[in-house]
């Protein structure tokens, strides 16, 4: 985990230069970037473990940033963390819908983000033990290599993490997970509190299933579960 190259995109030259020194004395390799031109240019030919994104930035915002990285095949697997002033509801749900993995909001301390960095490049870091990377349940089949879901023949097109949440869920066939628990699971973090995105997800992923949706079922007073 030492030694990872994490991209720092923040326009606040003493934030940056505070977060900027907090990495390099942990021994990460880190680069700074007050905007998206130089970090665009700079992601052409290198690449990097993690990137943490400030919302409020010149140019292109961290919003249209982070859309940009998840919308390309290169860039679509990088570990993201916002770092912003802007704590309101909205813009937290904002990021994670878009495909952030962490949300920190300033002032905050260096000891913090070094904890939730480490924790996001765990959770992002290749598994040594070997897993299954197909998951099937009756004509729902999900691909993990090819990132690929298809019913029957039919291939279903989902976002990042409608196909984290189905993964999940198929993952752990028959277990009732609260809207907690697969917060932590798909989102990476508890986000106390916070039910409508987990509904808001499975009931686009319902609707994209079609005829299959029912293969998610929901608890009632508990969460949800594919059974």
């Amino acid at each position: 985990m030492s030694n990872s190259k994490i991209f720092v995109v923040e326009d606040d030259q003493n934030i940056r230069e505070l977060v900027l020194y907090a990495l390099k004395t942990a021994d990460f390799n880190a680069v700074g970037f007050e905007d998206c031109v130089g970090f665009y240019k700079t992601l052409e030919s290198e690449s990097c473990d993690l990137i943490l994104l400030d919302v409020m930035l010149p140019i292109e915002d961290g919003f249209q940033i982070l859309k940009n990285l998840k919308s390309q095949s290169k860039t679509s697997d990088i570990p993201i963390i916002m770092l912003t002033a802007k704590g309101s509801e909205l813009d937290r749900v904002k990021g994670l819908d878009q495909g952030c993995d962490d949300y920190i909001t300033k002032p905050f301390s260096p000891l913090e983000l070094l904890s939730r960095i480490k924790a996001v490049l765990r959770r992002s870091s290749p598994k040594s033990e070997q897993k299954p990377t197909q998951l099937s349940h009756k004509n729902i089949t999900l691909d993990i290599t090819k990132h690929t879901v298809f019913d029957g023949e039919r291939e279903i097109h989902l976002t990042q993490k409608e196909f984290a949440l189905l993964q999940f869920l198929l993952e752990n066939k028959d277990t009732v997970f609260s809207r907690d628990k697969i917060m932590d699971a798909v989102w990476g973090f508890e986000y106390a509190g916070e039910s409508r995105t987990v509904d808001m997800h499975i009931k686009t992923l319902r609707q994209k299933l079609g005829e299959n949706g029912d293969i998610i079922k929901t608890i009632r007073g508990v969460g949800y579960k594919i059974g």
